[in-house]
Formats: structure tokens, sequence, C-alpha cells
């Protein structure tokens, strides 16, 4: 490809996030030429939980069982949250496809009909959830019946400990014994990293290794919880035999982030995407637009300043996430958007960002800041006029909604990438 005649598609998607990828694969779907631009986004960074909403009003504090009934409440209460622009059987249908997708690729999901279910994480908190991959369900079982149970962890591997797991759940899991491992055929005291431990659990020899190590210790045990690093592909296998070689059940606990949850996602989106026909510049970025003056955009993508393609598309889809993603950036007076300079909502006063109780059960507005969009996800400008008529948004860069408390990162990115793309071919 290059600058004089660059390839045509359809569609462009900035960023390759969760709402990016998914985004790329509700357009493939409905046959769209799709390529996505993008440096490893923060899906890295996932736990594998699939977060739908759990507290509809974070001032409360009320965790929500019913995320189809928190739904409702959220809509009514908040009507400029993007969820309200989505109706409830969108979102189902958001959900149920990105789901269906990561089950052929090897990464299926389950979950509780249409209930949230709490799951443990790295550090024994309770995760409110809506689906967990199936290497944790076991885990959410267990849970629910107070089962007798065995956390493992490994020697060297950091940022996970089954001692403290236990020692934070207490009472919600009482009983919950833990030990330590060695790495199978490691000597010494040096770091493992889990991406590496989990290629190699992808041998039948190294999970008999760890199942030979943990039998003598399962003692009555109903179910075994283990770091997230059963396997980076095909983890529900590697589940399923080394479940047979210790004969009991057993499931997996998130890391601390970046992991192989995130991994897992990041490849599994990468697979079916290509067999899809998508064309993904994972290690690039946008640099540069242009609108045509026939419609349309020319994108300017590079892995670092230096230009090195253009892509012409009909339309964009934005999902470069906010400050972590460099979707928005800040200064002492304001908030922009990195890429279109498309008008950020905001408290005008930079004072209004915060409150000063970092704690405030309320939130800080600067956390609901983004990007304003129409009812099919155009961004507007501060009158209220649509930027451009093919320029879509989605995922965290919406303004008016606080994913992080509310529960409902996964589920936000999903769902509006879904209705973005759906107003593209409508």
């Amino acid at each position: 490809m290059n600058a004089a005649a660059p390839k045509p598609y359809d569609l462009c998607i900035v960023g390759s996030g969760m709402a990016g990828l998914s985004a790329a694969l509700f357009a493939a779907r409905r046959g769209l030429s799709t390529i996505v631009v993008g440096r490893t986004g923060e899906i890295i960074f996932a736990t594998g939980f699939l977060d739908l909403l759990a507290v509809p009003a974070p001032e409360t504090g009320e965790v929500w069982d019913d995320p189809w009934a928190g739904l409702a409440a959220l809509t009514a209460a908040q009507p400029r949250h993007p969820y309200a622009r989505i109706p409830a059987e969108r979102i189902r249908s958001a959900l149920d496809g990105l789901v269906a997708f990561l089950a052929e690729q090897g990464l299926p999901y389950v979950g509780e009909g249409d209930r949230n279910v709490q799951a443990v994480t790295s550090v024994g908190t309770l995760k409110t959830t809506y689906r967990v991959p199936a290497t944790a369900w076991n885990g959410v079982v267990a849970l629910g019946r107070r089962s007798p149970g065995l956390i493992a962890d490994i020697q060297g591997l950091k940022g996970f400990s089954a001692r403290q797991i236990a020692a934070t759940l207490g009472e919600r899991w009482p009983g919950v014994r833990t030990t330590r491992l060695s790495l199978p055929g490691s000597t010494g005291p040096g770091e493992v990293f889990p991406e590496r431990l989990a290629r190699s659990l992808e041998v039948a020899a190294s999970r008999e290794a760890l199942a030979a190590e943990l039998r003598p210790r399962l003692g009555t045990a109903a179910v075994v919880g283990l770091p997230a690093v059963l396997g980076v592909s095909g983890s529900a296998e590697v589940l399923r035999d080394l479940e047979t070689r210790l004969g009991v059940p057993a499931f997996e606990i998130p890391t601390m982030p970046p992991g192989v949850t995130g991994l897992r996602l990041k490849e599994a989106f990468e697979r079916g995407l290509k067999g899809l026909g998508v064309t993904l510049c994972l290690e690039s970025r946008v640099v540069r637009t242009e609108a045509e003056p026939g419609g349309g955009f020319r994108l300017h993508a590079g892995p670092v300043r230096d230009v090195e393609e253009v892509i012409a598309a009909r339309a964009v889809i934005l999902a470069t996430g906010r400050f972590m993603g460099g979707g928005l950036k800040a200064d002492r007076q304001r908030v922009s958007e990195t890429l279109f300079h498309l008008p950020v909502s905001h408290p005008v006063r930079r004072d209004d960002w915060h409150r000063e109780d970092f704690l405030d059960r309320r939130g800080h507005p600067i956390n609901r800041a983004g990007v304003e969009v129409d009812a099919v996800f155009r961004p507007v400008d501060a009158d209220g006029r649509v930027v451009h008529p093919q320029l879509r948004a989605a995922g965290s860069i919406l303004a008016h909604q606080d994913w992080m408390r509310m529960k409902c990162g996964s589920g936000l990115a999903i769902a509006t990438a879904y209705a973005a793309v759906e107003s593209l071919t409508a």
C-alpha cells in the first residue's frame, strides 16, 4: 500500500481495545471491508470477565444481581448514558454475538442466565460480572456452595498470593486452604512469567508434572483454584485435561494485569477477525485524518511519527479509549480528543474535575468526560451538530458514563460498537 493509491475500505476502526475489535467483528459479519488500526490496546489488561452492569447508581453503592433490570433503571435515571441509546434487545444481540464468536475461537464463556455472578479476583475480592471464561466457572459454583477448596499459587509468580486471596475472602468462603507449588522442572527462586508458564502448560508432560505436585495436597478439597496460566490457546481443553489428572474440578483466578487472560482475548480476536477478512494493523497508529471532499476519509498511519501508509475509508469508528488508550488527553485547562479534535464534554472549571474526597461515592466528574454523540453514535459539536455523517464513536471515549465504578466496561464497549456498526449499515 502507498500514499498514491491507498486500498479503499468500507470502514476503518481506530483503536484495538474491546470496542474496536468488537466493532470489527460486527462489521465483518455485515459484509463491510474493514481495517483496524491501533497499538496493543487496553484489552491486554483485561481480567477476561465480561461485565454488563452491576452498579447502575454508584453513589448508592448498590450492586444489582439483575443487570437487565439495572439497565432499565439506568436508562430512566440517566438518559444521556450511552446504554440509554441502545434498546435492551440490541445489547443482548451484541453480547450473544461476541460470546458466540469467542467460543468459535476456543475461548468459551458461561454465566447464569440473565443474572450476574460473583467471581474471585487476584486479591481475593469478589467481582460481580455477567459472563466469565469457562475456565473460571467452577470457582463461581464452588464459591456459591462454599465447597471445601484449595487455592494454589506458584513460587516466583508475582502478583498472585493464595494466602492473600484466602485471607481476603474470609467468611465469604470459609475453609479454603492454600498451598504454594514449584514450577514443574524449575529450580531456584527466579521469577516465573505468566505467558511462558501458560505456553508450557499446553504440553501434556508439564500438566502431568503440575498435577503430580498437586495431588498429594488435595486432602478434602472438592475444587482447586489456580492462577490463570492454563494455556494461552485451548485453555478450556488444558483445564479439562488437568482436572482428569487431578480427579477434582479446577478453576482459574485472573492474575494481576497484564496477564494471560488479556492475551487470550487478543489472540482469539486476531485469529477470528483474520478469518473473516479483516485487515489488522495492530502495531500502528493513525496520526492524521482528512475528510474527503466527496465523503469518507483518508487516514495516515504508521508505527512511529513517520507515516508509512494511507488508508481510504468510507466510514470511521473512533474507539481509542480515554486517557490510558490515548483517545483523550488533558492539560491544566481542558480535556481534548487527540485525533479528530472533537469537543469533549467535561466540567469547564479545572477545580470541578475532582471532588475533595478521593473516595467520594458520587465519583469524580472527570470520569464521565468524553465525546458527545447523537442517537446513532455520530460525534456532535458544542452546538449539537453532527461533525461528519460517516464518523462514529464507541467504547469508553463516550461521555456520560463511569464504566469502572458502574462495572459495565466490556458491555459498554461491545454494545456501543454494535450500535455504531448497525447505524452505518441501516
